[in-house]
């Protein structure tokens, strides 16, 4: 079946490429929490891991995991990835990153992982639930960033530091923006998931 072997291959390019990157930046004195501090990374890794224990699935309908939760957590975190780094992002120096990484991990990863939810849709309903638990990442991160950089001094994105935007209201500003992108994001996917999967039971 190619749809287990190409989740396969993203999954474990993926993690070839954020081991290559920690590699690049531990060799230049680049701290290794800051490194696991980036949404970017966080949100691939999980991806990855997702797709890799797909993969496994796919080959083996025995095994239990991912479930269909984890893997709508997977497809919206990605998909914020991806826009919040075109809109925000795109033209800020990346230091260190390897632009092939850049490429893989901010536009391929992003749309594989679209892909993957939308050409295997869920196979059982998500509702309500799962969108609070998608929902609930973002806040938790936010909540971290804020506090480890008030203590450290280091954000790792411009629009997170209050002194880049104007104070916490600045930040706050930015937040309610990306909160509302994975709302809308969250609620978007499950329901496209939803009908894409109830129509191919029926199918």
């Amino acid at each position: 079946m190619i749809w287990p072997a190409l989740r396969l291959f993203f999954g474990l390019l993926t993690l070839v490429a954020i081991g290559w990157q920690l590699t690049i930046h531990v060799r230049m004195g680049f701290n290794v929490v800051n490194f696991f501090s980036f949404f970017t990374n966080l949100s691939n890794l999980f991806a990855a891991i997702v797709l890799v224990l797909g993969a496994r699935r796919l080959w083996q309908p025995a095994f239990t995991g991912p479930d269909e939760g984890l893997r709508a957590m997977s497809a919206v975190n990605m998909a914020v990835v991806g826009i919040v780094f075109s809109l925000l992002l795109r033209d800020v120096d990346l230091g260190a990153l390897r632009p092939w990484i850049n490429t893989l991990l901010h536009y391929v990863m992003p749309c594989v992982v679209l892909l993957d939810w939308l050409l295997q849709p869920p196979r059982t309903r998500l509702g309500g639930r799962q969108l609070l638990w998608i929902l609930v990442v973002p806040v938790v991160y936010l909540a971290y960033t804020l506090v480890r950089g008030g203590h450290t001094g280091w954000y790792p994105y411009p629009f997170l530091n209050p002194a880049n935007v104007g104070g916490y209201g600045g930040v706050a500003v930015y937040a309610a923006g990306i909160a509302l992108t994975f709302g809308m994001a969250g609620w978007g996917l499950l329901a496209l998931g939803n009908r894409l999967g109830r129509r191919g039971a029926e199918g």
